[in-house]
């Protein structure tokens, strides 16, 4: 037996699935751990549920969750699900956008051949299965790269702002982390609803977040959100580090804070712990600390639609890779300087 048919009998093996069926080209891993772990090979093509779409994957997006997926931390994902010595799902990758192979007997609201876009299990593949719930029909304007980043970030900026800040039109929002994938939807969305936004990103990023549409831009490595100069109406924490006591600084007396992320912390909670922290402290101030458990909604996609068809929110990609260099575009996010969003082209 050769190699590749070695490393496709195992990797068929892994999955359960007959020997005999149809096959797909896919990124897989077998641990946790750095993107060594990462790895191409031909898999069963996933079977799909009755209430399941399986897609015939385009493009796919990557996201920080994505990374921590591949890593395995903070430990506390592999206590709640993900898998606790292994990934439970094989394939990694969420974000999708492709055209529709196969439906379940449930499914109504898609056939095949439109055009999709959404959360799915495993779209680093030529073919993902993906909930009903959790697609939406890609509006016409996006490309298949376009609409293979907005799902997860768009969806949670889109979150933090209605659901969690309940934004209102003309108040003063402040987007940490403007630069990055959530954050560079959180500033297009903000002014779409009619707020006025301050982005903080790193100097090489000023140029980006200005062009997203922000009113003001922050240097973080010269200035300092909190110095009590400014005070905003809402705060999205996007992957940022400041402690509640700066959040609480920068806020009106009683403006909200949304904790949407941070990559400190130890291996057990990694950000999650001062994200818990938050909503204890806002009982016993006027200000509102909030963090945000962002759900997975093709419902937000509909949502989002008309921005996306009228353009005041514009997926902005960094950079596109094939399939086969998944590795470096980890490493690329790994590295902090991606503007914007990856996508992966299948």
């Amino acid at each position: 037996m050769t190699s590749e048919k070695q490393h496709a009998a195992k990797d068929i093996a892994a999955n359960g699935a007959p020997p005999n069926g149809p096959l797909m080209q896919a990124i897989v891993q077998d641990r946790y751990g750095t993107t060594d772990v990462l790895r191409p090979a031909r898999t069963a093509r996933p079977e799909i549920a009755e209430n399941e779409v399986l897609v015939r994957v385009h493009a796919a997006g990557l996201d920080r969750g994505t990374w921590h997926m591949m890593a395995g931390r903070p430990y506390m994902l592999r206590v709640i699900g993900f898998g606790f010595r292994k990934p439970k799902n094989q394939v990694p990758g969420i974000d999708v956008a492709g055209t529709v192979a196969g439906i379940g007997t449930a499914v109504t609201r898609f056939a095949v051949g439109d055009r999709v876009y959404g959360m799915s299990r495993g779209s680093f593949a030529e073919y993902a299965a993906a909930l009903e719930d959790k697609l939406a029909h890609m509006p016409a304007n996006l490309t298949f790269e376009q609409a293979a980043v907005v799902p997860i970030s768009a969806g949670t900026a889109l979150q933090a702002l209605s659901d969690s800040g309940r934004v209102q039109q003309g108040q003063k929002v402040l987007v940490l982390g403007a630069s990055g994938g959530v954050g560079s939807f959180a500033v297009q969305l903000a002014k779409a609803l009619g707020a006025g936004v301050t982005g903080v990103c790193s100097p090489g990023k000023l140029d980006l977040v200005r062009s997203l549409g922000a009113d003001h831009v922050i240097d973080y490595t010269k200035g300092n959100f909190a110095d009590g100069s400014h005070h905003y109406d809402l705060i999205l924490d996007i992957g940022g580090n400041p402690t509640l006591s700066q959040l609480r600084r920068a806020l009106t007396p009683t403006g909200t804070a949304v904790i949407v992320g941070g990559e400190a912390g130890g291996n057990w909670t990694g950000g999650f712990g001062r994200s818990l922290r938050a909503p204890l402290l806002s009982l016993l101030v006027s200000q509102r600390l909030t963090m945000l458990a962002s759900k997975e909604r093709g419902s937000d996609l509909e949502r989002l639609a008309q921005h996306l068809l009228d353009g005041t929110v514009t997926p902005s990609i960094d950079r596109t890779y094939p399939l086969a260099q998944v590795r470096e575009s980890m490493k690329h996010l790994e590295a902090g300087d991606v503007r914007g969003k990856i996508a992966i082209t299948i």
